[in-house]
């Protein structure tokens, strides 16, 4: 998870202004109001620099991205109530502002990206990628993050190289809605001749108590959602925008503000030493670095030679300031096409160095000859449309050069096996007798583009959502007239890969498939994956009434689990007790053992070391008992038949990432759907002969 940070100096300058005109003579010890305010700069460059030195040496997260909401919601609102207050908000040329300071460095990033990531990034991490640089470009990165923080499928995803996007995208969907907001709150006020800043204020609160809320609760429920969702932090511009609104009202004796402002950075630097930032925030820890933040723009300038005012308005940290957005964005990439390039998982010392060293002298660069040229453009806020013709003008080349990619991406996914495929024999490998006939070297199949995607299934058109306690999908093949055999498949993930060998068998026998799968919920009376997780049984009690109706010939799931890599396999009670209610409903079921787990993805190792590299393979014994769990098990219904297809997963003495040039897994424990498909043969003979069908 990553953090962004605020927008460029360019728009704290334009937007810091004073607020109401400061009295001739002012408290002695009052912060003076001034158009810019260094120490803030300051502040900023203080929170970059957290946020890049803790990514790249420590692998964590400091709070920044919290400290830069809330300075954002400090300076828009500030802007916005003082326009309203001269007679209107200019939206035109205000997001006009906008599109000019913000998408060039943003765009310039993203498109080195493409190409970067098109030359070196790994086929399998192509797909991910793609995706992920549309959503960006178009500030729905975040959005994105939340789906697959849902997706169970998306669960392999690793961090992208555009992944720190995500707060940029919740920046540009505040920079839209706030100004909206504010001439509401201004039209409803002067409609009930009430004052702006105290209608706007209390809004304000609302919002930062209702945000705050929810940020709690979602993120003891579903901490990766909370941590992405634009409604979570909410607060935390809605507290910059308080602060906006009441700073002026404060006065604060000078020894105070220069305690708070020292406070306030030691708060900011400890943050992500203290906290693990990465996964209890947002929430209410999230308090720590804004409330920080908060704490330093209240002592302002202090003129105190020992205040941190002094520390933050140097001028080493005000040019880092100038850089800061830039910065953010170069130091993720640059990070992470290191990690690539050197096959590494962390940067150390030297390297940490050269990538804080070179993000550096990208973020100059890009200031210096792309931001403030693009500033300075002709393409005039002023003019009708100017800055959103710029803006379409920048974005077309991200659009173009990702959808070039994609497409590509997509031809090389769409080469697949036929059956009988000479080359790649896959599973049939493993046969008895076997003799390789094919081509000498043809190549490994799935394609890396197209592995992660790799998922066994019936065709969507073919499922119908059933309501129940928790909604049950329930898809099924068509036949020509009566089917032969009906066959449920029913469980989670895992045999539902099973489909992959079960469609063409069926199709060729005229048997209709049908599967009730869930992602990360076993066919179990209990909850095996995830202690406690309600709605998985209550899907599970739903799914046996579905059978029950279908009354199907056979029900076809998992014998066993894993929980983790290594001897840890074991047959569950509850897959005991399921199977013991379709025995009470005379309905046969086919358990199969699972396939062996990884601590690694056994054919992305086989991308970047080839398919003989002894790394990417484990020994049978070190992930397979001679014996599977449920052999020893003395009191198991009569109407299970076990199925073991351990000898096509593994050979007598290694478990390879691949077989009969097929890849086997598509990520670390699911059996690829090409390798289930060369795999049909093998379960058509097992499946018929212990049915005796």
């Amino acid at each position: 998870m990553t953090e962004l940070p605020s927008v460029p100096r360019t728009i704290e300058m334009s937007l810091l202004r004073a607020d109401p005109p400061v009295p001739t003579r002012a408290p002695p010890n009052a912060p003076s109001a001034r158009r810019y305010r260094p120490e803030l700069q300051g502040l900023r460059a203080l929170a970059a620099v957290l946020v890049v030195v803790y990514h790249v040496w420590f692998g964590r997260i400091s709070g920044g991205v919290d400290v830069f909401f809330l300075i954002s919601g400090f300076l828009i609102t500030g802007q916005l109530v003082r326009a309203s207050e001269r007679g209107g908000i200019g939206f035109r040329s205000m997001w006009g502002r906008m599109i000019k300071r913000l998408f060039p460095a943003a765009l310039t990033v993203l498109t080195a990206i493409i190409v970067a990531g098109w030359l070196l990034l790994p086929q399998g991490r192509w797909t991910q990628t793609i995706s992920e640089v549309f959503a960006s470009a178009l500030y729905v990165e975040n959005w994105r993050l939340v789906a697959d923080s849902v997706d169970y499928f998306a669960q392999h995803n690793t961090a992208s190289v555009v992944q720190h996007f995500w707060s940029l995208s919740i920046q540009g969907q505040f920079y839209l809605v706030w100004p909206l907001l504010v001439a509401l709150v201004a039209l409803v006020a002067r409609w009930a001749g009430r004052g702006l800043r105290g209608s706007m204020a209390l809004t304000l609160l609302v919002l930062f108590a209702t945000s705050l809320a929810y940020s709690v609760v979602l993120t003891g429920i579903d901490q990766p959602m909370a941590y992405f969702h634009s409604l979570t932090r909410v607060w935390e511009f809605a507290l910059g925008g308080l602060l906006a609104l009441g700073i002026q009202l404060l006065t604060l004796p000078r020894p105070v503000r220069v305690l708070l402002g020292w406070l306030g950075v030691a708060g900011l630097v400890s943050c992500g030493l203290l906290l693990q930032v990465g996964s209890v925030f947002p929430g209410y820890a999230a308090l720590w670095p804004t409330m920080s933040a908060l704490l330093v723009l209240l002592a302002g300038a202090t003129a105190s030679p020992v205040g941190a005012d002094r520390l933050l308005s140097s001028r080493p940290l005000e040019y880092v300031g100038n850089l800061s957005y830039a910065l953010y964005l170069w130091h993720w990439p640059v990070l992470l096409f290191y990690l690539v390039l050197r096959d590494r998982a962390e940067a150390g010392i030297a390297g940490g160095a050269l990538v804080i060293g070179l993000s550096v002298v990208l973020a100059a660069l890009t200031h210096h000859l792309i931001e403030t040229p693009a500033r300075e453009s002709r393409f005039s806020p002023a003019l009708r449309w100017g800055a959103y013709r710029f803006g379409v003008l920048t974005l077309m080349p991200v659009l173009v050069l990702a959808g070039a990619w994609q497409v590509t991406a997509e031809q090389w996914a769409a080469v697949t096996i036929t059956a009988d495929d000479p080359d790649h024999p896959g599973a049939l490998a493993r046969a008895e007798g076997f003799e390789y006939t094919g081509a000498t070297d043809p190549g490994l199949m799935p394609s890396f583009v197209s592995l992660h995607e790799d998922f066994a299934g019936i065709r969507q058109e073919l499922c119908t959502t059933i309501p129940a306690r928790v909604e049950v999908e329930l898809c099924s093949t068509d036949t020509e007239g009566p089917p032969g055999r009906r066959i449920v498949v029913v469980g989670d993930s895992h045999p539902g890969q099973f489909l992959g060998a079960l469609l063409p068998i069926a199709e060729r026998r005229n048997w209709q498939v049908s599967s009730l799968l869930r992602g990360g919920c076993p066919f179990s009376t209990e909850s095996d994956i995830v202690p406690g997780d309600q709605p998985c049984m209550d899907w599970n009690a739903d799914v046996i009434d579905q059978i029950a109706r279908i009354r199907p010939d056979v029900v076809f799931t998992t014998a066993t689990r894993e929980v983790r890599m290594g001897l840890t396999e074991y047959t569950p009670p509850g897959y005991v007790a399921q199977w013991r209610k379709l025995a009470e409903l005379d309905i046969p079921v086919v358990a199969v053992r699972d396939n062996p787990r990884y601590d690694f993805e056994p054919s992305s190792c086989v991308e970047r070391y080839g398919q003989d590299a002894e790394v990417c393979a484990r020994p049978r014994a070190e992930l397979l008992s001679p014996e599977p769990p449920y052999a020893g098990m003395s009191v198991l219904p009569d109407n299970v038949h076990f199925l073991d297809f351990s000898d096509y997963f593994c050979t007598e003495r290694l478990c390879p990432p691949a077989i009969g040039n097929v890849l086997v897994y598509m990520d670390n424990n699911h059996i690829s759907a090409t390798y289930m498909t060369t795999m049909a043969p093998i379960v058509e003979e097992k499946l018929t002969s212990t049915l005796n069908w």
